[in-house]
């Protein structure tokens, strides 16, 4: 979850890179990106160790497959599906908690070269952040406006979030408790299941393996908690089939089912 250089392969959501100037954005301002548009073709973002126990009321919380993994809320059970976002672009939900990685879009703290240890504030171009409408992103005199200053620091405790999360991923790799994931679900009238794999999660067998002074080390670092909000979400994964399905944004056939018998019912 580290931030990448501009010039290096683009974290999701991010089209484009751009480190924000003086000489170039001084006349600009910030109006407001509507997140829904952002996450339509996103299924999964990055989320830090601190979100675990209010993502896991809304969404499965899993961990990327390879070797090195990052925990992801997971919006959709399939590729570039969003089972919270409608076809106009809109969230489903008014109330739903969104992840720091989406709220911190369009901006994010970058190096500008792999040499420098600073790092600087850019946005994604193509965002249409910045423009002539809103709030001011420089003041009069060439600084940085109340706004930006806001952002800047949102930016700055997510990347200090997304360090203690690190901490968090080689810990759990250390204990080499994380499995190959894999969760099936049986919708009713249909003969098979649908299964879903391409993730990995907590290994519970080895968790309760763990000595005693292990787990009482994890609960006093913060560890455990975060682990069971995980293990606790992703009962969230059937929930989320069935948003989709809701949507029309499921698997075809059950889709279909879905849709004979709603005509049913209304011929009833």
């Amino acid at each position: 979850m580290a931030s990448e250089a501009p010039n290096a392969g683009l974290p999701i959501l991010y089209e484009g890179l751009e480190p924000i100037s003086t000489e170039k954005h001084g006349k600009l301002k910030i109006d407001r990106v509507d997140a829904g548009k952002v996450l339509a073709k996103v299924h999964a973002v990055p989320v830090t160790v601190e979100e675990f126990h209010l993502l896991q009321r809304n969404f499965p919380v899993i961990f990327s497959a390879g070797e090195s993994p990052v925990p992801l809320a997971l919006m959709g059970l399939h590729e570039g599906v969003n089972a919270f976002v409608d076809d106009n672009g809109k969230l489903t939900d008014d109330y739903l908690y969104l992840p720091a990685y989406v709220r911190r879009y369009p901006f994010m703290l970058a190096r500008l070269n792999e040499q420098s240890e600073e790092l600087s504030l850019c946005y994604d171009p193509t965002s249409g952040a910045l423009g002539s409408k809103g709030e001011p992103l420089f003041d009069k005199d060439g600084k940085a406006s109340e706004q930006t200053t806001k952002i800047l620091k949102f930016c700055e405790q997510f990347e200090q979030a997304a360090q203690r999360t690190g901490a968090f991923m080689k810990e759990l790799m250390d204990m080499d408790l994380l499995m190959g994931g894999e969760v099936s679900v049986q919708p009713e009238g249909m003969d098979k299941p649908f299964i879903y794999r391409g993730f990995q999660m907590i290994n519970e067998e080895k968790l309760r393996e763990l000595s005693g002074d292990k787990l009482r080390k994890m609960n006093q670092n913060g560890m455990l908690p975060v682990i069971m909000a995980h293990l606790f979400s992703l009962g969230q994964i059937r929930e989320v089939f069935a948003r989709q399905v809701d949507l029309g944004k499921g698997p075809k056939e059950i889709v279909e089912l879905k849709k004979a018998r709603d005509k049913a019912t209304e011929n009833a």
